[in-house]
């Protein structure tokens, strides 16, 4: 007897319900499952289960197909293909790199072999068999497609689901419309992509918030993708970041190219995204697609809230395009009232969120915790708002590094009160890396000669020193000293005796200044060892002068006895008045 089961395949009902067939007591362990799935199909947990029926009922695993299997199957595949109106060329490449997609129809044949065909079928030749079960499929030839597209076949036979409407024609069409239209050859540029991923992962981080639903498929979307080998890496080409995106947004499938995805994309544009920019709006906010172009216009014009400068609502879509999400809109409105009532100004909020406009995804809860943290540290009201308009990347730091930086400052015998100074002076150290830049730094100064002892007034004195880029500006400053004929023992004298020394520019402070030590002055380098505060006084204003002065009346003295004196004392002393007359013009190129 034939019993027809959900796959559409008559078997023997002893095969169809094995445990009612007493001969068999191998067979009775298996269970035939006859309800189809709700969920993704999975073509590979298909082929396990094959595999564990063949074993249970000592078959064995399943035979690799044969090289003439592969060759005749591929060839019912291709004439199936131009059957569907695809031509010779494309169906002969198609049935060549959809080896799943064969193999899975070469299976079928197998398996009905097994449990025996009806007379008329069994008569067919190898290949006739093949098309007959890839007309059974029902996908009309569009999982051989989809798997040229780089699609794993479980993900095809998702995806097909989709695809109801269309032939495969009209789909290889309308797919390569779409891959020009998203990613045409002006698509991201290295640098530009690196940014996008930079991006995506700062926005990961640092969201906090209740999503909306567009939000919530996003972020799925890039957990997904950093799931999988190559992250978000896999974006980078054409052909990776249209295969995920169909894979987690099949129904952008369902959508016309003319009357829906052009209006969009010409909308951006004329807003003011470059066009090879726009593939990475779509990429890092995918669900915009599908708005139709009266929402997406609403949702830009809602942008007006926030006071950018000159209304540049596409530099602000580029550096944060979830802006555009109804939770993000709303919890603009939500930051803009806790900020207020800490008394931060507005012109400080809205220059923090142009700069940093990953603040938008930051919860009320969150701000507040960092905010409470800058008070503890006497932090607030006018201090509040230096801090803000210096590194409003500060509110986005997690409270734990936050205070393992205080932690940092109160081991080296810093008060509450000092750290607050130093955080308000330069809040840039709260917001780096504790052991890639503030310990590194520490231990540079340690080798320059900075033991511990005096760690703590050098960093009082100039605790830029921390944030400095050391390759780029620290070592190369120290190198010019040492050029001079400069000892290491010299320069860290200078360094604890006058630690901003090594925040001064090369070019635009001690080279003049030396030059003009040395050639005018006629005066030795070392003298600014004893003196290194030589550097911080205007060469134009007070260093030029005052020794013009002394020279006049062949008035020897040291750079101390000349420069750390005010006005009046220096004109009392060596002019015999009660104030200095000498103004002379001041250079525009004159530095500290």
């Amino acid at each position: 007897m034939l019993v027809k089961i959900q796959t559409n395949w008559f078997v023997p009902a002893a095969l169809a319900f094995p445990h009612k067939n007493e001969a068999c007591s191998v067979l009775s362990k298996c269970v035939l499952f006859t309800h189809p799935s709700r969920f993704e199909i999975d073509n590979d947990k298909a082929r396990r289960r094959r595999s564990n029926w063949h074993r249970l009922c000592g078959l064995g695993e399943a035979p690799a197909l044969s090289e003439w299997e592969v060759q005749e199957a591929g060839a019912a595949v291709s004439s199936y293909l131009q059957e569907l109106g695809v031509s010779e060329e494309d169906s002969e490449f198609m049935a060549s790199k959809s080896s799943g997609y064969v193999k899975m129809l070469v299976e079928g044949v197998r398996d009905l072999e097994q449990l025996q065909w009806d007379e008329r079928i069994a008569a067919f030749s190898f290949k006739d068999k093949i098309l007959h079960i890839a007309v059974q499929k029902g996908d009309n030839g569009k999982l051989a497609y989809l798997e040229t597209l780089g699609f794993s076949l479980s993900s095809s036979m998702n995806v097909a689901t989709y695809l109801s409407a269309h032939t495969l024609p009209s789909l290889m069409h309308k797919v390569t419309r779409m891959k020009q239209l998203f990613f045409s050859a002006h698509s991201l540029d290295e640098f530009h992509f690196h940014l996008l991923v930079k991006n995506i992962h700062l926005m990961m981080r640092h969201l906090s918030i209740s999503t909306d639903e567009d939000l919530q498929h996003t972020l799925a979307f890039f957990e997904k993708l950093e799931a999988r080998r190559g992250g978000l890496n896999i974006l980078a080409s054409q052909h990776g970041a249209f295969r995920n995106l169909i894979e987690s947004f099949p129904r952008l499938l369902q959508l016309s190219v003319d009357n829906h995805f052009t209006p969009i994309l010409d909308f951006l544009h004329n807003i003011g995204i470059p066009t090879f920019r726009i593939s990475g709006i779509i990429l890092a906010f995918p669900p915009l697609l599908f708005w139709n172009l009266q929402l997406l216009r609403t949702r830009v014009l809602d942008l007006d809230q926030i006071d950018v400068a000159d209304k540049n609502y596409a530099k602000l879509l580029l550096k944060y395009p979830w802006v555009l999400s109804t939770s993000i809109q709303q919890n603009y409105t939500e930051i803009l009232a806790f900020l207020y009532s800490v008394q931060v100004q507005k012109t400080w909020i809205e220059l923090a969120i142009e700069s940093h406009p990953h603040l938008l995804g930051c919860s009320i809860s969150k701000l507040k915790l960092m905010v409470d943290q800058l008070a503890g540290l006497g932090v607030r009201n006018k201090k509040l708002n230096q801090v803000i308009a210096k590194s409003p990347q500060l509110l986005l730091r997690e409270p734990k590094d936050f205070l393992q930086i205080v932690l940092l400052f109160e081991n080296m015998d810093f008060d509450k009160q000092t750290i607050g100074r130093i955080l308000v002076r330069c809040p840039e150290i709260f917001a780096a890396s504790i052991n890639k830049t503030l310990r590194r730094k520490i231990e540079f100064l340690g080798k320059v000669g900075v033991s511990k002892t005096f760690l703590p007034g050098v960093i009082r004195k100039y605790p830029e020193l921390l944030v400095s880029d050391t390759d780029k500006t620290l070592l190369q400053r120290i190198m010019y000293l040492m050029k001079l004929g400069l000892s290491e023992e010299d320069i860290a004298y200078m360094v604890r005796t006058f630690s901003p020394v090594l925040g001064y520019s090369i070019e635009g402070v001690l080279r003049p200044k030396i030059e003009f030590l040395v050639n005018s002055m006629e005066r030795p380098v070392r003298d600014v060892v004893g003196y290194p505060r030589y550097f911080s006084h205007s060469l134009e204003k007070k260093i030029k002068p005052r020794f013009w002065v002394l020279k006049g009346r062949d008035i020897k003295c040291s750079l101390k006895d000349m420069l750390a004196k005010n006005d009046e004392e220096f004109a009392a002393e060596f002019m015999g008045i009660g104030r200095m007359l000498v103004c002379p013009p001041v250079s525009s190129k004159d530095s500290l």
